[in-house]
């Protein structure tokens, strides 16, 4: 058992807390990729509309025992978009959109990890998508169960901060600025 296990048992017992033992002794690292994913959604001439990445790989190091010392990093492969018909994916990894032949990769790093209580959580970190890197802050809730744990969360970009669209697509009368991402990332652990 680790150092920081045993002592937030011991922290625990003195302070008359139930603390579920696996949420304490497990530190989650081994992501699982059948169980994840990676979508969006976005407004198109006021229609909801939505879709998803079909590869992506990302590193995780999670204790819940400890949050601020997590360390999250997710790699999107642009061209494995799914809007749900193939003429769409093309003109998406185009150009005027990813630009994937440019830019093959959108990649999101964690900065700091701020616990909220009740197993909801705070991740600060970059976002670059075409080259440019922006902050962004996004929330995520985690569900432990034993030695699995799945975070879930969403938060809003604007694609005009990475000038996904460009040319006629970059006024955001057809195609709205804000982009809602959706993300389920499960993890095991020891």
């Amino acid at each position: 058992m680790k150092q920081s296990t045993r002592l937030a048992f011991a922290l625990a017992a003195a302070l008359g807390a139930t603390l579920p033992p696996a949420a304490l002794a497990v530190e989650y690292n081994q992501v699982q990729a059948g169980k994840s994913s990676i979508a969006f959604g976005y407004k198109q001439m006021g229609v909801a509309m939505d879709g998803r990445f079909r590869k992506f790989t990302s590193q995780l190091s999670f204790d819940p025992a400890q949050p601020a010392n997590a360390k999250a990093a997710i790699e999107v492969d642009l061209a494995s978009v799914d809007t749900g018909g193939a003429e769409s994916d093309g003109e998406v990894a185009g150009k005027e959109w990813f630009n994937t032949k440019a830019f093959p990769t959108a990649r999101f790093e964690s900065g700091t990890v701020k616990a909220l209580g009740g197993n909801r959580y705070e991740v600060a970190g970059k976002l670059t998508i075409k080259g440019k890197t922006r902050d962004v802050v996004v929330p995520a809730t985690f569900t432990p169960q034993g030695n699995t744990g799945t975070f879930d969360g969403s938060f809003t970009i604007r694609r005009g901060d990475f000038t996904v669209g460009e040319g006629a697509w970059s006024a955001f009368d057809i195609v709205a600025n804000d982009v809602q991402i959706k993300f389920r990332i499960a993890a095991s652990g020891k």
